[in-house]
């Protein structure tokens, strides 16, 4: 176990599973304690105990990254039970199913955008109430290369994290003079348990996509989330850092 966030209080949301779960667990393994947030609060609970087993600190709490009361609570369980909220991820977002922009629904352009960027922005604002009242105090906000450039068919997913960019360089901008650092991170395609479910020949062709002839597993993830978060990054503020194999310069 690593000490490079040793007494630090953290919050992750959607980290139930994938992305999430790696990101939880990595931050544990470098001393942090560990709120793990998701809606299903049951998975929440399955990984809290994962960390609890390997010897480091963590609680699960039920949280609708769309509920503002929610991300409150988040915050204040952290607060209630390490003392602080020092580090933050807001992982928690969705998609929506393929489709051309004059074919999608309301309720589907909503959804997408309620979770990932109206939940970002819920998550960001308790997190940064109580990041002011400490001084101190870092977020990565979970984008993806699709926050970075365009792809087909996927309207509602690109607006939501195009917006997830602009958030983070604006709040980077707000609260650097308090020592507040907000940077995102930006994956690629990562071999999550949805991804695992497509035809071996489809995953073959994503992987020859990438530069790097490979998929990104979420523990990749997690190390560049845990390095922003880190003092070792104690200069980066305001940056989207794809990770990604190369992807997004293809």
């Amino acid at each position: 176990m690593g000490n490079s966030l040793h007494n630090r209080a953290a919050v992750v949301t959607g980290a139930g599973a994938g992305i999430g779960r790696a990101i939880a667990l990595k931050l544990a393994a470098e001393g942090a304690s560990v709120v793990v947030s998701d809606i299903d609060e049951s998975a929440a609970q399955k990984v809290a105990e994962e960390i609890k087993t390997s010897g480091a600190q963590a609680v699960a709490v039920k949280v609708d990254a769309n509920s503002p009361e929610d991300n409150e609570l988040l915050v204040s369980t952290a607060v209630k039970e390490f003392g602080s909220c020092d580090l933050a991820v807001n992982n928690a977002g969705l998609g929506a199913p393929p489709a051309k922009l004059a074919e999608i629904d309301d309720a589907t352009f909503n959804r997408a955008v309620d979770v990932t960027l109206r939940g970002t922005f819920y998550g960001m604002r308790a997190q940064l109430k109580q990041m002011e009242k400490q001084g101190q105090g870092a977020i990565v906000n979970i984008s993806s290369i699709a926050g970075l450039q365009a792809s087909r068919l996927l309207s509602p997913y690109i607006a939501a994290k195009h917006g997830v960019v602009g958030l983070t360089q604006t709040a980077a901008l707000d609260y650097a003079e308090q020592g507040i650092r907000i940077n995102s991170v930006a994956p690629g395609p990562v071999r999550t348990a949805a991804f695992a479910t497509l035809p071996e020949e489809r995953i073959k062709e994503e992987e020859n996509k990438v530069p790097l002839k490979r998929l990104g597993e979420p523990e990749d993830i997690a190390e560049a989330v845990s390095f922003l978060l880190s003092e070792q990054a104690s200069f980066i503020t305001g940056v989207v850092l794809p990770v990604d194999g190369g992807s997004v310069v293809a």
